[in-house]
């Protein structure tokens, strides 16, 4: 098959800690097919490039000023630049503009549209013109704060038009589901087994953050569904049982001046650290040295939230204990009391109190890490995911 992968997020470059998991499926599905993913162009990255076999485009939509895609989304950029609000009409014209050019030239047997909106309406437009069958995969974010009436509209309609429809989670699923009856599969994204992996722990990580005690990991980016603010509020009682503890986060976003003026109201001064970003390639040292990985993910204002948490697959792969929130797609990955720890969002004495039984209990700690290792390796190993998404693939051509 020649398949055709449309989305909005996507390695700008090699080494970038924008998420991967689009590139990550790919490359796998280029090890058998001809796989050309067409994608937002960036500033400092190439418009046309092969990365592991993948044939990598990129289309530029705003005369050189893009500022829509990456960085955290298209919904976070429009939040805080104005410019990024005038984009959307000019991202929809241009990627169905280069969508139709490809399909012309080449064979195309298949469109994967990731995200209904905008990627599935733009494949369905194309449909309708050319015939050419496509599958949506909704990965939460485009699903979750759809609440805008023309943007339910247009949603509807890629879910409508599409030969066969993905969701990451079971909780992605029902949020797909209200918005149209659609038969659809779970297929989550998947975690590379060797990319993660407890081989990588390195006492480098613990000397670069100066760790003498416990280690407590975040990883993602710093905004409000990942409930970071009710983590630091958990700290203070986490630190009074432990007080060489120290929790490091990993990411940026619009949040972090806000929470490190937080973490310095709460007195918490060495034991919290705002690492910053790191390159994908590097975060499974950084999993597999930790004590406990905590996401304190929460339901936002607006109803956007975890659709799986890739992080959680990451992290149980990497031989690491988690702690997440009980939202979304999340109880998909941790098994309350099996494979990790849940907690009821948005509550920081909980979480503090699961924090330190964990931090308490090492036995604990191992066995919940083999039982999630398991999880992980029958259920998210990429190489599965990949072969499931490949006989969706053969079946809809």
């Amino acid at each position: 098959m020649h398949i055709l992968v449309t989305a909005t997020t996507f390695p700008r470059w090699k080494g970038d800690s924008e998420p991967g998991f689009v590139f990550y499926l790919s490359r796998l599905l280029a090890k058998k097919h001809t796989v050309t993913c067409l994608v937002p162009w960036h500033p400092g990255a190439k418009l046309e490039e092969e990365m592991d076999g993948v044939t990598v485009v990129r289309f530029k939509y705003f005369f050189g000023f893009e500022r829509l895609c990456y960085d955290g989304g298209i919904l976070a950029n429009m939040k805080k630049s104005f410019l990024a609000k005038l984009q959307p009409p000019f991202l929809v014209k241009a990627q169905e503009k280069a969508i139709r050019n490809i399909v012309k030239k080449e064979k195309i047997d298949l469109i994967h549209a990731h995200w209904i909106v905008p990627q599935g309406y733009i494949a369905s437009k194309i449909k309708r013109r050319f015939g050419t069958p496509y599958v949506v995969t909704a990965h939460a974010g485009d699903i979750f704060p759809l609440k805008n009436p023309f943007f339910r509209k247009i949603g509807k309609r890629a879910l409508q038009d599409c030969s066969a429809c993905t969701v990451n989670s079971k909780a992605t699923g029902k949020a797909v589901q209200d918005l149209y009856p659609v038969d659809m599969s779970i297929i989550p994204m998947g975690v590379d087994l060797k990319q993660f992996s407890p081989k990588l722990k390195d006492k480098k990580v613990r000397k670069e953050f100066g760790i003498d005690g416990e280690f407590l990991l975040f990883v993602g980016r710093i905004a409000e569904k990942k409930g970071l603010t009710y983590l630091l509020d958990a700290m203070p009682s986490v630190v009074e049982q432990f007080p060489k503890v120290k929790l490091v986060i990993i990411g940026d976003g619009p949040l972090k001046i806000e929470l490190e003026a937080q973490a310095e109201n709460l007195k918490l001064g060495e034991n919290v650290v705002f690492a910053g970003k790191r390159k994908n390639e590097d975060l499974g040292k950084y999993f597999a040295s930790a004590d406990v990985f905590v996401g304190p993910s929460i339901v936002t204002k607006n109803g956007d939230t975890e659709g799986l948490g890739v992080v959680f697959l990451e992290a149980l792969a990497s031989g690491t204990v988690v702690i997440g929130g009980n939202v979304g797609g999340v109880p998909d990955i941790i098994k309350d009391g099996k494979t990790g720890l849940l907690v009821e969002e948005k509550n920081s004495k909980e979480l503090s109190k699961k924090i330190i039984e964990l931090l308490e209990d090492k036995k604990k700690r191992e066995k919940m890490v083999k039982a999630g290792q398991k999880h992980i390796k029958d259920h998210y190993d990429w190489e599965k995911v990949s072969r499931k998404f490949e006989e969706l693939f053969s079946k809809v051509v």
